[in-house]
């Protein structure tokens, strides 16, 4: 199976529900409304983090643009997101738009490799022009800072707290907020993902 079962933790009933709306309501799973977080708006453009390649970097690098930011892996079943993701940054990257990866090899060690194997299985494999940061934990306690502010964002459940499994999708504002959190069995062009993208690129 896909994902283990354990609690927090998506089953295979969940995978498939995720791709449709509640019966009998107009929330659209994975679709969260602004929410300040921890350090709130411009503080996560604050936090010091590497890029794979080990420079010195921040998302401030990034400030006025929408950023899709997940955490990503090479060797997970929803891999292939990652054709999805280089297709949302090729659809809107010229819009203000980027995606960001994090690797994590939290998920049953599905991100083993070396900073040079990951970013040549990423640019082989898929084609990916998105920028990738080093590896990461995104839960525990040595969760990065940046998944301490983005982990307090709820999704469309209500749901914060720890991410479930790898590819989960954290949408921010230009400004820094988080605006949307999609659990990872959401597509990246699921069309809450593409609403929300088009939203924040017009607001």
């Amino acid at each position: 199976p896909l994902l283990p079962v354990q609690p927090g933790v998506a089953n295979d009933h969940s995978v498939h529900a995720a791709h449709h709306r509640h019966p009998g309501t107009n929330v659209i799973p994975g679709r969260v409304c602004a929410v300040p977080g921890i350090l709130g708006g411009m503080a996560l453009f604050d936090i010091p983090v590497h890029t794979l390649q080990g420079d010195d970097s921040s998302l401030g690098a990034y400030a006025g643009k929408t950023l899709l930011v997940v955490n990503v892996a090479s060797k997970c079943g929803l891999t292939p997101q990652y054709e999805g993701l280089e297709r949302l940054q090729q659809t809107y990257g010229d819009r203000g738009f980027t995606v960001l990866g994090f690797p994590s090899n939290q998920f049953m060690g599905q991100e083993p490799g070396t900073p040079e194997e990951i970013q040549q299985f990423c640019s082989t494999t898929y084609g990916v022009s998105f920028p990738l940061f080093e590896k990461i934990d995104v839960n525990g306690e040595d969760r990065h800072p940046i998944y301490e502010e983005l982990t307090a964002a709820p999704d469309a459940d209500g749901n914060a707290g720890d991410i479930t499994w790898n590819f989960e999708k954290f949408l921010v504002s230009a400004t820094g907020e988080v605006i949307g959190r999609f659990r990872p069995q959401v597509e990246p062009e699921d069309p809450a993902v593409i609403d929300a993208i088009e939203a924040s690129l017009t607001a």
